[in-house]
């Protein structure tokens, strides 16, 4: 889609999207420059609004917040240079995003490096500041002089992950609460389509359900399975040629980025109740989420083109994905706050990216205000 310059802020209606890239849409704003009296050049302010109507968890009035976090790491990947991949993104969560207005991206240049940039970036609704981060790009090195990780998801977990192939798990509920899993089963709520990844929720009940993890709850672990919703070409008219050309190119390497953010934050904090035994809290929220990327190239991509016949050339309907594995847990919780971790896995064993968020997690509500 062709950015528009100039547009006003919350003009136009947001639409419902499907796939991934409908999803992080942006519309570019006029341009802004700042000038400081201690320097010679003025400061380049990048701005842009979204355009898709964010998801809702649980039917209520706020939006997901792995959708400002991944659509604030992609609006900066638009202010980059080729060869620049997001690699590291720390992102402070200030208020609950709205459904009805749309995030208005201020992209700021702080560094413009060779081999590193770095962007600030502040997602306002309305005017105000809800979302605030700094993401860091650099280039792919091409040197592997040296490697370390643990061992994959896949290798530890391999008789679950085996059991059944990710299609056929059941798809990760909007709320992962008994309450609201239970209320979906007698009809009482109705499930909204997760926009943008397929996300299935693996079945963990025979390993989290020994004493040994619940003596532990560091040790409890979610997996979850989540792949690519749609192409990640903008132009809908894109044959299998050009999407595997310019993939090959690196052209989706900030799409997927995004993509990888977005699955991480699905449902992570509901998981830190379930590892210490707790069925009823009054608050719960996200503060602060960091997700690092480890691995750029083939590691990060998401189309499978392995599984792609001879005959199915040019047909982008038939487009596969591959499947990636996240692998959850909680650490450490206390004093009203808890962590959720998490390692990304792609589907041959590569640690892809890490997640690290600090949540707030009350009980019971405070007599004064929260926040």
């Amino acid at each position: 889609m062709s950015p528009q310059r100039g547009a006003p802020d919350n003009d136009g209606e947001l639409m419902s999207p499907h796939s991934f890239i409908e999803l992080m849409a942006l519309q570019r704003l006029e341009d802004t420059l700042i000038s400081h009296p201690d320097t010679t050049e003025p400061e380049k302010i990048e701005r842009f609004r979204s355009l898709a109507t964010p998801y809702n968890p649980g039917q209520g009035t706020r939006s997901f917040g792995g959708h400002v976090y991944a659509q604030s790491a992609y609006a900066a990947s638009k202010t980059v240079g080729q060869g620049l991949v997001i690699h590291d993104m720390t992102g402070t969560f200030i208020l609950g995003g709205r459904l009805d207005t749309p995030y208005v991206y201020t992209v700021r240049h702080i560094r413009d490096g060779f081999m590193y940039s770095t962007r600030a970036v502040d997602a306002r609704q309305a005017g105000r500041v809800c979302f605030s981060c700094i993401c860091s790009f650099k280039r792919d090195e091409k040197e592997r002089l040296f490697q370390h990780q643990p061992t994959s998801a896949q290798a530890r977990f391999d008789s679950i992950l085996s059991a059944k192939r990710p299609e056929d798990q059941p798809s990760s509920p909007s709320v992962d609460a008994e309450w609201w899993i239970d209320a979906v089963r007698l009809g009482n709520i109705s499930e909204h389509k997760f926009p943008g990844l397929d996300v299935r929720k693996t079945d963990m009940k025979d390993y989290n359900l020994t004493e040994e993890i619940k003596q532990h709850p560091e040790r409890y672990r979610q997996l979850t399975q989540y792949r690519l919703k749609g192409s990640p070409d903008e132009d809908p008219a894109a044959t299998l040629a050009q999407i595997r050309e310019r993939e090959e190119n690196g052209e989706y390497d900030n799409l997927y980025a995004c993509a990888h953010m977005y699955s991480s934050d699905k449902n992570s904090l509901l998981l830190i109740p379930r590892a210490l035994g707790i069925t009823h809290w009054a608050e719960m929220a996200s503060l602060t989420l960091t997700v690092i990327v480890h691995q750029h190239g083939e590691a990060l991509r998401m189309v499978d083109w392995e599984s792609i016949g001879d005959g199915d050339v040019g047909e982008v309907s038939k487009l596969p994905m591959k499947w990636f594995v996240q692998e959850g847990w909680t650490p450490r919780a206390g004093e009203n706050r808890a962590t959720h971790e998490s390692h990304l896995w792609s589907p041959d064993g590569t640690l892809v990216a890490t997640s690290l968020q600090d949540s707030m997690l009350r009980l019971r509500k405070l007599k004064v205000a929260n926040l």
